[in-house]
């Protein structure tokens, strides 16, 4: 091992120390830094907090679903539809509507033809793998006592050094996609945006991150009981126990025309596994096989997994609330005291709500 990769195994192993000595010494209370807001030097209590806390503390990220994950094999239909045929260049005996469809693939050894579960074949052309999300939410040790964020932004953007700066390497801090981080001031620009900083004089817009924070127990959620929160502004859902936040993650709800519902919903049906479609020949019809893990709670709507897209953090379905299928398992087996081959209705309910109006900032302007 050379000089350099000693020293800067060295190095990291002393800021991982040093960062546990200094958590054990100093809780993790953001308010000697909720005054620092315009980029100038830290108060020492508040450097002395960030240099502690790197990372948002109490909060462990789920095992991922390797089984369901390893096992799935989808792909994405062009939204024009497709032609089956009964061989790799063969005659024609039936089509995909167009829409959004996704079918499972059983042989790709065929150059330029895909094999479908049906047993037809369809043209390589028209069909593109649908590469699964490995993203995984996080159960909360500390039940939520301090507001924390994830990352959004897919770019790898530089923070700014000030609320409604521009962005600057000049601090070497770039936020990663799924980054979870720290809140430890917050501030508004000139146009009513919420900044928040996240390490020292590192500032992002509300708009790169989704946060996460405690709320009451909605009316009509026995106390003890479990419920659900879907934040259909931050993109978010937390589990509760009771008044105990217990997990977190980022979704992806419903667009315009087709916004998930709000209120307060019992998980009313359960499943493993299902398929899913709707709104057969019209421009937005979807036919989604093998969706795992599916909680339906509003009619037709559901939580479940979700292999087609990795958008997360962003508002992208038909109603439904998707998770990824590693959320989307840790979800079910909650819901089933880890029971995955339970069916059926729960005393769960889902809160939908939103805690602010979508293009419309902090300020209101």
């Amino acid at each position: 091992m050379n000089y350099l990769i000693r020293f800067t195994l060295t190095l990291a192993l002393l800021l991982i120390a040093f960062s546990a000595v200094a958590q054990d010494d100093l809780a993790f209370d953001p308010t000697p830094c909720a005054a620092h807001q315009d980029g100038g030097d830290l108060p020492p209590d508040c450097a002395a907090l960030i240099a502690a806390y790197p990372a948002p503390p109490a909060i462990t990220p789920i095992d991922q679903d390797r089984f369901t994950l390893s096992t799935y094999n989808f792909w994405r239909v062009s939204r024009d539809g497709a032609p089956k045929h009964d061989a790799p260049g063969g005659n024609v005996i039936g089509q995909i509507p167009a829409g959004f469809n996704t079918v499972h693939g059983i042989d790709a050894s065929v150059d330029g033809w895909l094999r479908i579960a049906d047993g037809s074949w369809i043209s390589r052309d028209v069909a593109t793998f649908a590469e699964p999300s490995y993203f995984t939410g996080f159960t909360l040790d500390n039940g939520l006592e301090q507001p924390f964020a994830v990352v959004l932004d897919l770019s790898r953007i530089a923070v700014s050094l000030f609320p409604g700066g521009p962005r600057s390497s000049s601090n070497g801090r770039y936020i990663e996609r799924y980054e979870p981080v720290n809140i430890f001031s917050t501030a508004l620009d000139a146009n009513g945006w919420r900044w928040y900083m996240i390490g020292a004089n590192q500032w992002v817009e509300q708009r790169f991150v989704s946060k996460f924070f405690k709320i009451e127990r909605p009316e009509g959620v026995a106390p003890g009981a479990r419920w659900v929160s879907v934040d259909l502004y931050e993109q978010t859902l937390v589990a509760y126990e009771g008044d105990t936040p217990v997990f977190a993650t980022v979704i992806s709800t419903g667009i315009p025309p087709n916004e998930t519902n709000e209120g307060l919903f019992p998980i009313w049906a359960s499943l493993p596994l299902d398929g899913m479609s709707g709104a057969a020949g019209a421009p937005d019809a979807y036919a989604v096989e093998s969706v795992p893990w599916v909680m339906y709670f509003d009619d037709g709507i559901s939580l479940h997994g979700t292999y087609w897209h990795n958008l997360f953090g962003y508002r992208q379905s038909h109603g439904c609330v998707n998770l990824t299928v590693s959320d989307a398992r840790w979800m079910y087996g909650w819901v089933h005291d880890a029971d995955f081959n339970a069916m059926g209705a729960t005393d769960v309910q889902v809160y939908v709500h939103s805690s602010g109006e979508y293009g419309v900032t902090s300020s209101g302007l």
